[in-house]
């Protein structure tokens, strides 16, 4: 079993630097590098560079405000009263579901404007973020956030008496759901890179849509033991709701792109 270090990697008079800023930088870092990586190999005769530059900062821009805008709909009720709380991301409270569909909606956009291909470059941006995600989910742990039902396992998270649900306030060790998902990114990107793009890659849209998939379909077997869902609707999770719309949405796409 394992504590979290604390979320304040360093703390002096002038600066505070957060685990979770720093997790999350290098999520978007190493999530872009193996993006370019994939496409200097893929693209060789052609200079794409700009292109992904100008979409990576777009994505990051759109998935920041979907995240933090998702989030704080879930949870208006408290933010009603804590207003201020709103704009403070160093305390968490961004959801990967936010990000990815900001993040989507500002690539429509900036693709639409420049006329570029869009699921070109979301194939491409479909073997990063996987990868992004699986470093990103770190920091839920040094934040003591996203886990799941108390655990007597050894690799059960402790999670302080403030941060734990009332009903399991008696409870210590509680199942590290981040590090579930971050483990099933993993899985996805193997999946994706092995054996989508070796057979798929021409299809366009495909390694796109199958991530959309995989991945909700991950995230839909580790919310049902998480604890700490900010809205339930008819008893069932909302990030159960966006999952399987999301995997049906998906699925209509991918059959489509594959027909063609």
């Amino acid at each position: 079993m394992f504590t979290s270090p604390g979320a304040i990697a360093v703390n002096t008079a002038h600066i505070t630097i957060y685990w979770y800023g720093i997790i999350m930088a290098a999520a978007f870092l190493v999530g872009l590098f193996v993006v370019i990586i994939f496409a200097k190999k893929e693209y060789k005769e052609e200079n794409i560079f700009d292109t992904l530059t100008d979409i990576a900062f777009w994505a990051l821009l759109g998935g920041i405000l979907g995240a933090r805008l998702y989030y704080v709909l879930l949870s208006l009720s408290y933010y009603i009263k804590h207003p201020l709380e709103i704009i403070m991301l160093q305390n968490g409270g961004l959801s990967i579901q936010g990000a990815l569909l900001g993040g989507i909606i500002a690539v429509l956009i900036y693709t639409k404007k420049t006329k570029t291909e869009f699921l070109k470059y979301a194939d491409l941006y479909a073997l990063g973020l996987p990868v992004a995600q699986a470093i990103g989910r770190w920091g839920n742990f040094f934040n003591s956030e996203a886990f799941g039902l108390p655990t007597t396992m050894p690799w059960g998270v402790f999670i302080p008496e403030i941060l734990r649900p009332d009903a399991y306030s008696m409870n210590e060790y509680f199942h590290p759901t981040f590090l579930y998902e971050s483990l099933w990114n993993i899985f996805v990107f193997l999946i994706l890179f092995f054996v989508i793009k070796k057979h798929f890659f021409k299809n366009k849209g495909v390694l796109f849509f199958s991530y959309l998939i995989l991945y909700s379909f991950g995230r839909i077997l580790i919310e049902i033991i998480r604890v700490d869902s900010v809205l339930n609707i008819i008893g069932i999770p909302v990030a159960i709701w966006v999952c399987i719309i999301t995997i049906i949405i998906s699925v209509v796409f991918l059959l489509k792109q594959l027909k063609n």
